[in-house]
């Protein structure tokens, strides 16, 4: 057998395997803790993107949305489709941008993502929890470091 094309000599000395793994576990533990309530872990990355946006005034359409979520465009349409249906939030024509679509949380909506919210934080407390205080912080600084994109 040749010589093998990975710049690491294991799996785990790979920060993006590492993330990727990461990843995996801690979205599983969320989509398990979201099934009961019938939404996707997108859906509700949408629906507290949302209550955020509603508490600070935001003008929210979907395209701030998809850049604030990082979320793809056809992710955020089709999420977006999926909870119109349910009811749980309202999507209109914008006041001004008519190219653009407004989007609010219905008061049914509101009350399932302010019942979901704690059981997320909740997910995110303990899995986070493993770190120190300080590796947490530095983690944020890593991460908000590596999602910033490029002026």
């Amino acid at each position: 057998m040749g010589k093998l094309s990975f710049c690491f000599e294991r799996p785990d000395d790979s920060p993006g395997f590492l993330l990727w793994q990461t990843t995996i576990i801690w979205q599983r533990q969320i989509k398990k803790a979201l099934e009961k309530y019938n939404i996707s872990h997108a859906q509700f990355v949408i629906m507290a993107t949302l209550l955020w946006f509603e508490s600070h005034n935001y003008d929210t359409t979907q395209i701030l949305i998809v850049n604030w979520s990082k979320l793809d465009k056809m992710t955020v349409s089709k999420s977006l489709k999926k909870l119109v249906a349910l009811e749980l939030v309202n999507r209109m024509e914008h006041e001004i941008d008519t190219r653009a679509k407004s989007i609010l949380l219905t008061d049914k909506g509101k009350r399932l993502v302010n019942k979901v919210v704690p059981i997320v934080e909740g997910i995110d407390d303990v899995f986070f929890g493993k770190a120190s205080t300080d590796e947490q912080k530095d983690l944020i600084h890593i991460l908000r470091t590596l999602t910033t994109e490029p002026n």
